[in-house]
């Protein structure tokens, strides 16, 4: 075949698949949920590492810091709601993570709840457990924290493959620390089953939902999940360095025990007692002072969350990377990329990693194009596609431009 046929052949593909993007865009029943972010021309996707701007946030952001802090001062902890925005917010979150009200707070950092998490689990256990089961292929901070809270408890650590967890489970397991989603490949473990086999065990599971909330179902309730934690800057666009959670099952809530008690989580906060009681319910999750500013941009930023159902998420999510792995086989040359996401649907989270020889530089010139995603070591690029603001026509432009670049 002649090079002039290769491109035309090459240019035919291109405008089919440009076509069906067109098409695909144009049925989505998401696609009007894009209005409600800040966006330019750029294709973004890096969503699973830092959301886009929602556009109710800055409004907000103006109305807290100029009338609520400016005017009011110190009677918006009470007339504007300050005080009660952990559960309040928690709340908006949990219908998205599959949870009841009541059982999530929010606030503090994801590594400050995994620290709570992790000692609450093993305190939960008793006596007579000793280990601590992590995900060998955790985020890193996971297994700092959980080394730290091995040291607390008088327990071992034990990092393990997700799969290989039920057949390491013992009865001195305490305690097992997983990630819904794999950060680097974005695999998607079977929260179901791996929580079963630690009830079976008698451990407390304990979940990392940092890449699924917000991107797919997580069913906390209906799985029996025991405590979870997760940011809320990714998937459900939060803003930078926003306020993370911390869901504590309902029937658990009267046992936990909490290694970081604060005021805030105290029965009779403003009583000042030397002696500490936890109160009642998700409210002992909490520690200090709540960061307003961040909790409450946070808050506007799940108004977009409005009318979206997170099984529809899940279902553009799935076709939106579908869609990608199509365009990237159709215009990438050869090997030069390898997908590592996993195909089976049941095993992708809402990202798509390819691996790449000298990854690092390749994600810069996709981003001097225009098209964010990032990279992660050794030779990852990671595309994070989140469908309340990604389309086709995105995945299309940037599996084209990937081609390019390559």
């Amino acid at each position: 075949m002649s090079e002039t046929t290769y491109a035309q052949t090459d240019a035919e593909g291109a405008g089919a698949l440009a076509a069906r993007a067109a098409a695909l865009d144009a049925a989505d029943p998401l696609a009007a949920v894009r209005d409600r972010f800040v966006l330019d021309d750029v294709v973004y996707l890096d969503g699973n590492s830092l959301g886009a701007l929602p556009a109710a946030v800055p409004g907000r952001l103006d109305d807290v810091v100029r009338r609520q802090w400016g005017e009011l001062r110190i009677r918006s902890w009470e007339e504007s709601g300050w005080w009660t925005a952990p559960e309040r917010i928690g709340d908006r979150i949990a219908p998205l993570v599959g949870a009841a009200p009541g059982q999530i707070v929010v606030g503090d950092s994801t590594s400050v709840n995994v620290f709570k998490a992790v000692v609450g689990a093993v305190r939960l256990a008793g006596e007579g457990r000793d280990e601590i089961l992590v995900d060998a292929t955790t985020f890193p901070t996971d297994g700092y924290i959980a080394e730290s809270a091995a040291r607390m408890t008088g327990c071992a650590v034990r990092p393990v493959a997700p799969a290989d967890v039920p057949a390491a489970l013992g009865p001195r397991t305490a305690a097992v620390l997983l990630n819904h989603v794999d950060y680097r490949t974005g695999r998607l473990h079977d929260l179901p089953s791996l929580t079963a086999a630690a009830h079976g065990a008698g451990a407390v599971a304990v979940w990392d939902l940092c890449h699924s909330a917000g991107a797919l179902p997580v069913g906390l309730d209906e799985h029996g999940v025991d405590l979870a934690v997760g940011c809320t800057y990714k998937f459900l666009n939060g803003g930078p360095g926003s306020p993370a959670y911390l869901y504590v099952r309902s029937d658990l809530q009267e046992r936990f025990d909490s290694p970081l008690p604060g005021w805030t989580s105290h029965a009779e906060p403003f009583g000042m007692r030397p002696a500490y009681e936890p109160a009642a319910g998700a409210v002992r999750g909490r520690v200090g002072t709540p960061d307003i500013l961040s909790m409450l941009a946070l808050e506007a930023a799940l108004e977009v969350w409005d009318g979206v159902r997170i099984e529809e998420v899940r279902a553009k999510s799935l076709a939106l990377t579908d869609f990608f792995l199509e365009c990237v086989a159709a215009y990438v040359p050869g090997d030069r990329v390898v997908p590592v996401t996993p195909a089976a649907h049941a095993e992708r989270g809402s990202q798509v990693a390819l691996r790449c020889p000298d990854a690092g530089d390749v994600m810069k010139r996709l981003i001097a194009r225009g098209v964010v995603g990032d990279f992660r070591e050794p030779d990852v690029l990671r595309f994070g596609f989140t469908p309340l603001y990604v389309g086709f026509a995105d995945a299309e432009r940037a599996a084209g431009v990937l081609a390019q670049v390559l």
